[in-house]
């Protein structure tokens, strides 16, 4: 699977962005998609990640209530829909995604994730 990410960009706090992540080739239900982001000067982070089925979610505690993600199966399509974005949001974000489906607790770890697309640069500014 390769994937493709879009959508960042300059955005003041406060407001919103949506990210996608194209995906080409073929993703069965049980695969698992996510969000993981690296801001300026620190590692790699975590930030959401959904089974492709949408039978599980799940969000770090920093974005929970504010960004969402979700898929849309007919595009392969993930999207990550962050609102009232604050400058600590500010990162390069990154989509992954997996043939396994990932139980809750191991989507948080980056290690499952086998396919990676190009970051899009994400900036929370005045």
């Amino acid at each position: 699977v390769q994937l493709q990410a879009s959508g960042g960009g300059l955005v003041q706090p406060g407001g919103s962005l949506r990210l996608s992540c194209a995906a080409s080739g073929r993703i069965s239900s049980d695969s698992t998609m996510g969000w993981f982001r690296q801001p300026p000067g620190k590692e790699r982070e975590f930030v959401a990640a959904t089974r492709w089925s949408g039978s599980t979610t799940r969000y770090a505690d920093s974005v929970k209530g504010r960004f969402t993600i979700s898929r849309d199966r007919t595009k392969n399509t993930v999207y990550l829909q962050m609102n009232s974005l604050k400058p600590e949001d500010t990162a390069v974000y990154y989509c992954a995604s997996t043939s396994r489906g990932l139980i809750w607790s191991a989507m948080s770890d980056a290690r499952g994730y086998l396919s990676w697309g190009q970051g899009t640069q994400v900036t929370v500014s005045s």
